[in-house]
């Protein structure tokens, strides 16, 4: 199993991946962490301007911060330099947006969380929860026909591990997006 520990140094390098590989030109991604006020609408108004300007959400994460009155959006996006500061300058420019700090790699810490139900019978079942441990996944259900998982990690890690369980067939899958802060 070449490269099983490539997963497990990434589980300890946990800075976010704003590269995008695969994007043609100069695109690539970027992760915005954004404190906004905590009132009704405001999650609508952010994802209206990426809508009315044609720009795409790759994730989008949101959460109270430990200030009731303030929520903590990490939005990944891709696009050309240019375009990724103009949303920047767009997204300051709603009032209820109050700061945006992005994430760069080395400087953040990123990470996404799945819950994946994988089917299983007697003979399989051991197979699929050596995978598991492989990726640090947690078992949080079992039945007779089934197991369900719960992966933490960079997007890279969380690909990899579904890839390698989908041949046993996924029943059910929840993904949460990237959420961030940067360091220090």
């Amino acid at each position: 199993m070449k490269g099983l520990n490539s997963y497990e140094e990434s589980e300890k390098a946990t800075t976010c991946r704003t590269a995008s590989a695969g994007l043609e030109g100069k695109m690539s991604k970027r992760v915005f962490s954004l404190l906004v006020d905590n009132q009704a609408g405001v999650l609508s108004r952010v994802a209206g301007l990426f809508s009315r300007r044609g720009y795409n959400i790759d994730s989008l994460t949101v959460g109270e911060t430990e200030n009731p009155a303030y929520s903590r959006m990490t939005i990944v996006t891709s696009g050309e330099p240019e375009i990724l500061e103009q949303i920047e300058k767009q997204l300051l420019k709603l009032v209820d947006v109050l700061e945006i700090k992005v994430l760069p790699a080395g400087e953040s810490v990123c990470k996404e969380l799945i819950y994946v139900k994988v089917a299983t019978t007697a003979d399989t079942r051991q197979q699929v929860i050596a995978i598991a441990d492989i990726f640090h996944a947690k078992v949080v259900d079992v039945t007779a026909e089934s197991l369900m998982m719960e992966v933490t990690g960079q997007e890279g890690k969380i690909n990899s591990f579904i890839e390698l369980v989908s041949p046993y067939g996924i029943l059910e899958l929840a993904r949460t997006g990237v959420t961030g802060l940067a360091r220090g």
